[in-house]
């Protein structure tokens, strides 16, 4: 079962769940709020976000514009919000599939071709979630502390040599972008995920033979929501990662 509604284009199954089924424990006020987030992504899918208006989220909701103005003063706001949520939903699951792989190398990897693979599975959400984060740039900054642990895995384990941290995570983002974009517009050939994936490794210091050795290992499976551990436990992962390679930060 998708949990999404008619009105927007399905998410993959092991996404789905994430954004739509309210986490357990919330408050009141705070499931007011993910309501709200979840009718700004259904009209942000229809309308865009320049076209969308707090009205018209109000009425996705089911609430009041008063409703929508007490959890959030502006548009923006809401984007910040839709863009969170979409942010924590990938980087959780990603890490999810990324338990017990060591090496910073595949896991980088598989987060570039995860992302690439959203694209083929569900080319309008891609684009939406594209347009919030140029809207909302609180997407791409929550999304840069897991690949950062990963670069810095990489750098620490001698996989990876790069010049600087900010040319190799421009590098990484523009290159996955561009490659989500393409493949959503239907303009990528088979195989681009892995193929994509290769030149990232290459650009980051591996020669070609070990780049495309670990851009074509299987991709690992997505656990079970029950199984899978919750956002807090996967962010602090993410966070001890980034912290064993802290000592790799200078070029090399």
């Amino acid at each position: 079962m998708n949990f999404g509604t008619s009105s927007i284009p399905l998410l993959p199954e092991a996404l789905a769940e994430s954004v739509w089924r309210p986490r357990p424990g919330l408050l009141k006020r705070e499931r007011t709020r993910l309501r709200l987030v979840q009718a700004a992504i259904q009209v942000f899918s229809a309308r865009g976000v320049a076209g969308a208006t707090m009205q018209e989220l109000a009425a996705a909701a089911g609430m009041t514009t008063g409703t929508v103005y007490n959890h959030f003063k502006t548009k923006e706001e809401v984007a910040s919000a839709v863009a969170l949520l979409l942010a924590d939903t990938l980087c959780r699951r990603i890490g999810d599939s990324q338990l017990g792989i060591a090496e910073g190398a595949h896991r980088m990897a598989i987060g570039n071709q995860r992302y690439i693979w959203l694209a083929e599975q569900s080319p309008a959400w891609t684009l939406m979630m594209m347009e919030v984060a140029a809207a909302a740039p609180e997407l791409l900054l929550e999304i840069r502390q897991y690949v950062m642990a990963d670069l810095r895995l990489g750098v620490k384990q001698k996989a990876f040599r790069i010049p600087s941290e900010a040319a190799a995570m421009d590098l990484i983002n523009g290159t996955i972008s561009q490659a989500m974009r393409s493949v959503a517009r239907g303009l990528a050939p088979r195989n681009h995920g892995r193929e994509v994936a290769t030149c990232v490794l290459r650009g980051l210091g591996m020669d070609a033979a070990a780049a495309k050795e670990v851009a074509y290992r299987p991709l690992p499976p997505f656990p079970p929501m029950a199984a899978a551990p919750v956002a807090a436990k996967a962010k602090a992962a993410a966070k001890k990662v980034a912290s064993r390679a802290r000592g790799a930060r200078r070029p090399v």
